[in-house]
Parts: structure tokens; sequence; C-alpha cells
């Protein structure tokens, strides 16, 4: 097996250079010009870069370049411009999200790798055989597919895959998650995530608050911990595993690394290797360096009774045990599991084991802890342990100044290991030595010569070659000659460079021939000298002139009446809609039995049906797309990469219309018409487009073929964690959960008491949708004169009689028979929360 490469984060220099001294096989980092995903790290200026692609090269390694956001029609000649600079530095690959990043890379620089970030949401074999198209070299899987899962997909995909290993877990699916940009305008599709997982929210079961105690982070994961599963991932032959962090320190940077490399090396059967500094590879040390709770996340499989605790959405570190007593300034603590399950609304009994495993850690003078108090409301307590001592069952704690307020800390409070001066100091040791040459480059030596003629030295370094000869030819010697000890010392004693003797050859040269070891110095000179510039060189050819136009695939107008498609999840809302005169519906259900009966009656009333299809496809699940095929809709909805592929695959004759939705995340022409061309009529545009970026996108679609939805609550999460088995059940899966979602419906209060629905699909996966209906109402006259003709109305909890007002008072807008004003206020008069503009506000352009 080939040992899969440790692709470690690099959010500043200090983290970069703790990723190099620790063994990370590639690095991969973002740019301060905007475009990546993690726009509050410190990142890297792009003017720049090539001095960094030369120090990750010099320290045998890659450099990946995150541009894992959307792009906005205006800027594509900004992105254009970076991806110059980008593959002109000399950069290894990119990360991307949006298509047209890709294919404007391609068009400029053919050698520079293009990666689909996770944000890409390919997240099947069949969509991964429809993205490489854009010509990509490896697949980000997404977080949330189990070991088993990444099994299939590269049993189905000729595209290397990576998976995320270690680190924070977003609740929603990646390139999928809208709350940021729903509430707070800071799109997580452009980088700016306001974190709204880790706020605390109430639950809320069939109307009524539902008391869960202490419990309250209901969105918020643990961080995944993978170490379990790195031989199987090597088995399976996964090319990278990448571990999460541009937000985090050297500390936690180095910890990772060094621990993941070794697994990853044990996996394999190759040695265990050193890293340039000493760094700890007790697996404690990983979850003291940043844990917000231990986590295998998806890929031992879902479990929705652990992934998330709800008590906490930041970091604890390592859980030591509960508080029996407090006696002044010393506290005794005894283990405990630090899992506290809650269903239906009540603690269960605490298991007698914890209910995963945690590293065992012993705590010593100098370690940081904090209690915590199991109520929020109370302010956290904690500081530096001064003493130690092991008692029978457990430890006693003692504290000085600082340090905790004890009156404040009570027996059954849990207590953690959140901080070690140890791992804090190995981060700044790394961050320190991994500026310098680290002699990472393994170098092969093959000498050759004979009595006359000059020692000839063949030095090779992964794909770079050099080749020195002394001035003085070979003699007989006195003594022993250039013996194998003699040339590994001279030629290969690379200290304080960028490489190291990895072998030496010397069967081409005859025993007992000696030259000066001055000239075998000088030969290693110069060796060390070409082989550094051939590591640093770029030779690249680049295109000449822009490749937006060209990259513009024509595709033709679409006319026709413009019209309301009614997107319906309940039978009253579908019969409402078709009782108002809809002649066209698309459905959404959650089962499959009542979605074919739908159907039917849709048919019989003489309406063109469309299916929506699930927002994920999974390896495995195009038997969803299968039953839906059977169905014989007028149309597809399509909602994710892998159903594109399938429904464009069949057979002409048996083959339905294709819209694409939101969820494709089209934001520029380019992508547009890639999308098009691959048998969609038309695509609806994506929510995180506002009102100045989608008539940017209008004005270079072709006219027609954009749909937009002009009144929805817009889906905040989408998410693979189920709130209705983690707090309705006590079962971990589908299997065992008991389906409380055919009996209940759960929303979440948030902290100003809005109440955003939760809504399963047939994938048993949860959308939070947003309190508060979008109406892009007041746009209408402006999208008519633009081409748009199909408008989408977006139900989710509307009864009978609020569907049938708003099918209304939209037919009748877009049909220009009352202004938008009025019909806002129509729509408004069933919100409880009521209408906004949403994301059709004005956002930030990078230009």
């Amino acid at each position: 097996m080939r040992r899969p490469e440790i692709l470690a984060p690099a959010g500043d220099r200090d983290a970069l250079a703790a990723a190099l001294a620790a063994g990370a096989d590639a690095v991969y980092l973002g740019l301060d010009d905007g475009f990546n995903a993690r726009a509050r790290a410190v990142n890297f200026p792009s003017d720049g870069l090539a001095e960094i692609v030369s120090w990750v090269h010099r320290a045998g390694a890659r450099l990946y370049v995150t541009l894992n956001t959307l792009v906005f029609e205006p800027e594509l000649p900004v992105v254009e411009e970076l991806l110059r600079r980008v593959a002109a530095a000399g950069t290894d690959a990119i990360i991307v999200q949006d298509p047209a990043v890709a294919l404007l890379a391609r068009a400029i620089c053919p050698a520079l790798e293009v990666h689909a970030s996770t944000q890409m949401t390919a997240s099947s074999p069949l969509a991964v055989g429809l993205l490489a198209k854009l010509g990509l070299a490896r697949v980000v899987v997404p977080r949330e597919l189990s070991v088993d899962e990444i099994r299939a997909y590269a049993a189905g995909s000729t595209v290397p895959l990576e998976v995320f290993i270690h680190g924070a877990l977003c609740v929603a699916w990646s390139g999928q998650c809208l709350s940021s940009e729903a509430w707070g305008g800071r799109s997580a599709n452009r980088g700016q995530c306001a974190q709204a997982c880790r706020l605390p929210y109430q639950l809320v079961v069939d109307g009524d608050v539902r008391d869960l105690g202490e419990v309250e982070y209901l969105l918020s994961p643990k961080d995944l911990v993978g170490l379990d599963a790195v031989p199987a991932l090597a088995e399976i032959g996964v090319a990278s595993l990448k571990i999460e962090g541009r937000l985090k320190g050297p500390s936690y940077v180095a910890t990772s690394v060094a621990q993941y490399r070794r697994a990853a090396a044990l996996a394999v059967g190759e040695p265990a290797p050193e890293p340039a500094v000493e760094v700890s590879l007790d697996p404690a040390s990983l979850h003291v360096a940043y844990s917000r709770g231990i986590s295998a996340g998806f890929l031992a499989g879902a479990d929705h009774q652990s992934l998330v605790e709800g008590r906490f959405p930041r970091h604890r570190g390592l859980p030591l045990g509960k508080v029996v007593k407090v006696d002044r300034d010393t506290v005794l603590v005894v283990p405990a599991p630090e899992q506290r399950p809650i269903t239906g609304g009540h603690a269960l009994p605490e298991p007698p084991e914890r209910t995963h495993a945690s590293p065992a850690l012993v705590p010593r003078a100098g370690m940081g802890v904090v209690f915590d108090r199991g109520r929020p409301d109370l302010a956290e307590q904690g500081g530096p342990i001064f003493g130690v001592d092991a008692i029978a069952d457990g430890y006693r704690l003692r504290f000085g100044d600082p340090g905790p307020d004890l009156s404040q800390v009570g027996a059954g409070d849990f207590v953690w290991i959140s901080s070690d001066p140890k791992v804090t100091r190995a981060g700044d040791k790394a961050a320190e030595a991994g500026r310098g040459a680290l002699g990472r480059i393994g170098v092969t030596l093959t000498v050759r010569g004979a009595a006359g003629a000059p020692l000839v030295v063949i030095a090779r370094a992964g794909r770079h070659e050099a080749t020195a000869a002394t001035t003085s030819t070979l003699q007989v010697a006195r003594g022993a000659g250039l013996t194998p000890e003699v040339l590994a010392d001279k030629l290969g004693g690379f200290g304080g460079t960028s490489f190291h003797l990895a072998s030496l050859d010397g069967a081409g040269l005859p025993t007992g021939l000696h030259v000066p070891v001055s000239e075998l110095k000088e030969a290693r000179r110069r060796l060390t000298a070409d082989l550094e510039a051939a590591v640093v060189r770029v030779d690249r050819q680049l295109a000449v002139g822009s490749q937006i136009a060209a990259l513009r695939s024509p595709a033709p107008a679409l006319e026709g009446q413009a019209h309301i498609v009614a997107l319906c999840r309940t039978d009253a809302q579908l019969d409402a809609v078709l009782d108002a005169g809809a002649r066209e519906v698309e459905l959404d259900w959650m089962e499959l039995v009542g979605l074919g009966k739908a159907v039917e009656r849709a048919r019989s009333r003489g309406a063109r049906v469309g299916i929506a299809t699930v927002r994920v496809q999974k390896p495995g699940e195009e038997r969803i797309d299968a039953h839906l095929a059977r169905l014989a809709p007028d149309h597809v909805l399509v909602r994710s990469w892998g159903s594109l592929a399938y429904f464009a695959a069949l057979p002409e004759d048996a083959r339905p219309a294709l819209h694409g939705d939101f969820s494709l995340n089209v934001t520029n022409s380019i992508t547009c018409g890639w999308v098009l061309a691959h048998g969609l009529t038309t695509l609806t545009a994506a929510h995180d487009l506002d009102r100045e970026q989608l008539l940017a996108l209008l004005a270079e679609a072709p006219r027609g073929r954009i749909c937009v939805t002009v009144h929805h609550h817009i889906p905040t999460f989408h998410t693979e964690h189920c709130v209705y088995a983690h707090l309705l059940s006590t079962g971990k899966d589908y299997k065992t959960c008991g389906r409380p979602c055919e009996h209940h419906e759960v929303a979440l209060r948030d902290r100003v008491e809005l109440v955003h629905p939760v809504v399963v699909d047939v994938g048993c996966r949860n959308t939070v949708f947003n309190a508060q209906a979008q109406s892009a109402a007041s746009l209408v006259p402006e999208l008519l004169a633009n081409g748009v003709r199909r408008f989408r109305l977006e139900l989710v909890r509307e009864t009978a009689a609020e569907t049938g007002q708003l099918f209304e008072a939209y037919s009748q807008l877009v049909a220009g028979t009352i202004a938008p004003a009025e019909a806002v206020r129509r729509a408004a008069v069933h919100e409880q929360f009521g209408v906004t503009r949403g994301t059709m506000r004005t956002l930030t352009v990078l230009r």
C-alpha cells in the first residue's frame, strides 16, 4: 500500500513552519486576496506566494492554494488574474468550489492541478464522474461519508480521493450551509462562516418548547478524531488525509501532523518517522491541543447520539473526571463519562463506562483545567494546576494564584484538561525549526569512475537530477581508498540544507581508488546548489489573454410566458395550488409512497409534475433517483451533481426535462454555461446572490434559462445529523431511531426567539429552514425585463389557506396585475416572523 499524504492546514507562517517541521507532506493555505473559505485566517499575500512556494518545496512538501468559494460575475477577471499569479508562483494545486475557477485554471495553465473542494459537494461516484470533466486531479470527499461509503466511492471513481481525518466538523454539508448568509449576510460559500451552528437553540416539538436542561448547543458537533480509521483508509487507497484547522496555531498543527504522519506510516508498514523537533505522540496531547469533544464523526457511520453532545460549543480538551469534593485550594476528581445522552427532554442515566474511547491522561502541575458547571448561565472557572496527588480512585488537584475561584466549583462539575505547556512549547519549537533547513528531501547518489578518469556523481532527488565530476582523476590509493563510508560522509554530508542522504550506489566505482577529499566536498556543494535550484525552479507556460469569453458556453434562449411554479411538501399544499389553477407543480416529499400518490393526483388534475431530488447523493443513493425516474415525472428538479449525472445519462426517450436547483451553487456565467451544457433546461440562481450579482449573472447568461426563487424560507442548514433521532429517540441511526419524524414536527428556537422549522427528507437528512420568509417581489419587474420566465414559490409548513394566498399573490405579481408591495403585503399576512428581502440586499464584491 502507498502511504497517504498528510495534508496540513496553514493559516499563517507559524502554522506553516510547524507543519513542515512535524513532517507534513503537503500544506494548504488561503490568500488574503479573498476567494478562500477561511477569510478569518491571517492568510498569505498573493504577491509573496512565490517565496512561500519555494520555502515549502525546499522542505520537500507540496503547496495547495484554496480558491474554494463561489465567484460572482464581476469577479471573474479578478479571479483570472489571481489564477495567473498562483500558477506562475509554482503552486502545485488549487482547491476549488466553483466550476468556473476550475475551467479558468485549466485554460490558463494546464500544468496546475485542480482539486475539488468538499465545498463542491461531490458526494458520490456519479458526482465526481461528472465533475471530472473539469479536469480534476483529486476530489475532497464530504465529511459525512463513512469508511464503507468511501470504499464504495473509491471503487466507482478514477479520481484520487482526499479525506478529512481530523479537526472541526461542520454540522451542515459543506457547500450547502446558508445560515450565515440568511442571518448575517456573511456567506459560508464566500469564506465568511459566522458559525451559527455553535449558537444555543431550544428544541420545539409540535409547537411546545421542550426543556433539555443543560443541553442547548443542539447543532454543535464534537471534533473529528480519525486515528482509528487511518489503516482502513490506507487500504482503500485514499491519496490524502486532510487535517482541518487554518484558524488554529502551531501547537495544534504540529501535534496533529506528527501523530497522523506516524499513523499513516505504520498503516502501510513503514517505520515511524522522526519529526524535525520533538512533538508528543501521546494521543492525549492531540485533544489537549484543541478539541470540542472526541468523535469519530461519520467515519464509523451515523451515530446521532454521540456526534452532538450539546453542552458546549468550544474547546474543552480532554475529559478528566468529575468533582466529588472541594476543600479550600484542592479539588478531588474521580473518572467519569463525559457524554450525557439526552432524550425526550430528560437526561438518561450515565453509563458505567465512557460512551466512546478517550485517551488516558495523567494530570500534572502546569496543565490547565476547565470546570464544566453544567449551566450555561454560570461563569466558567479554570486555571493552571499547581500540584497533583494521585489517590486510590482519582486525583487531588491543588490550585493557587492565578487560578479558579473554587467557591464557584462544586461536586458534580465536570473537569477537562484544556492545556498543556509541553504541547504549547513543542508547537513553538516546531514553528521556529520549520523556518530553517529541514533536510527532508532524500537524495540518491550514484558514483562511478575508473583509474585515470574523473569521479562522476549523479544525484537524484525525486524528479530532479544533477551531475558533478571531480577535476582530478582517480588514482590508486595507498590505503583503503574511497570506501562507502568515506563517500557517504563526504558526498552525503548534506547537513544544513534541504537534503539528506537516502542511499548511495558505489557499484560503478572500483575499490582502492582515491581523489582528494576537497574535491568530494566541492562535488557535493555543486550537486546541492544544482538540486536546490531545480527544487524551486518554476517552468510553466501560461495562456495569453483573457479566457473568460471563450469559456462562456453559448446556449439558446428560452422564451415563454412568465409563471410561478409552486414547490409543495404536503398534500394540503398541493391541493391548494391545484385548486388555485396551477398548471405546473414541483413535489418534495419526505417519503416515497406518498410521493407516488401525489404525482398521480397532480397528473389527474392536468398539471405538469416535477419531482425534486434529494440535495445530496451519497454512494448507493442513485437508487433514490431510479425510483423518482420510475414515477415518470414531466421534469426533475436536480439538486446534486450526482443526480444530474444520473438523469442526464438516461436514454433520451426516458429522460424527463431537467431543471437545476439553487444547491448547484451557480453564481456566474461560466459555471452557468457549463452546467446547462450537461442537460439542464433551466437552473435556479444560487441563494448567495444579491440583487446586483443576480442582475450581473442575468446579463451574461442565456436569456430565459435562469429560474429565481421568488418566495421561500431559506434553507439554512442541510445536515446529515438528525435532530429528531438525537433528541426524540435513543437510536443512533434511521434503523434504530423509531422514526419520530413521522409523528412529530420539530423546530429550533434561537436567541431572538425566531422558530426555525426542521424538515426531514427521504435520505433522513435534516434541513433547518429560516423562520422568516424571504421575498424577491421587489425585483420581479427587473427580472422579467432581464428574461426570467420561471419563478419558484417554495413552501415549507404553510397551511392550505396560506398556500393558496401565496400562490395567487405571486401569480398576479408575475402577470403584472398587482404591484410588488401588494404581493409582499399579502405574503406577510400569515408569516409569524415577517417577510424580508433576505439575501437580495447588496453584499460585498471583491474587485
